[in-house]
């Protein structure tokens, strides 16, 4: 079995490579085992902590097999809408609950669930369902880490 160990940048001669996709909880995981398009089964171990995105690249080491992630379609509910407030207003109630979403103009895509979808129709939207590439945003912090501190710059006196 091929593994899949870095993020690696496609050859500028490779025209057909080999295809994985995959859905957005398993692009989540760091260390997962699946199997291309053509059938080659692989496992994954990436370094912890980001997302493979569709149309990255990864391989085993430098000038081994290269790999193309895709995003797979999967289950997702679609809220669109020309009224840009309505939109907002949706977004602002999902990300309080902390649900990764999906953005363009005049819509957004989270992976389905019928009790959210319930809560936008309650805004005022309508939702559809889909089969999907699920491609949420990556947060605010996704790309320097996070960390914050409690220190105090001053003293004390008791």
């Amino acid at each position: 079995m091929l593994t899949l160990t870095r993020r690696c940048t496609t050859p500028a001669e490779a025209t057909a490579m080999p295809v994985l996709r995959l859905p957005f909880e398993t692009r989540q995981k760091s260390r997962f085992r699946a199997t291309l398009t053509d059938g080659t089964e692989v496992g994954v171990m990436l370094e912890r902590g980001q997302v493979l995105r569709g149309g990255e690249f990864l391989c085993a080491a430098p000038g081994d097999l290269v790999v193309r992630v895709e995003a797979a379609p999967e289950p997702v509910s679609e809220v669109q809408s020309a009224d840009a407030l309505l939109l907002l207003r949706a977004g602002y109630h999902l990300g309080n609950r902390h649900v990764p979403l999906q953005l363009g103009h005049g819509w957004l895509r989270y992976r389905h669930d019928h009790v959210l979808d319930e809560m936008v129709r309650g805004l005022g939207l309508t939702v559809g369902f889909t089969q999907a590439p699920f491609e949420p945003e990556a947060g605010a912090y996704a790309a320097g880490g996070h960390a914050h501190s409690h220190a105090h710059g001053h003293q004390h006196a008791h």
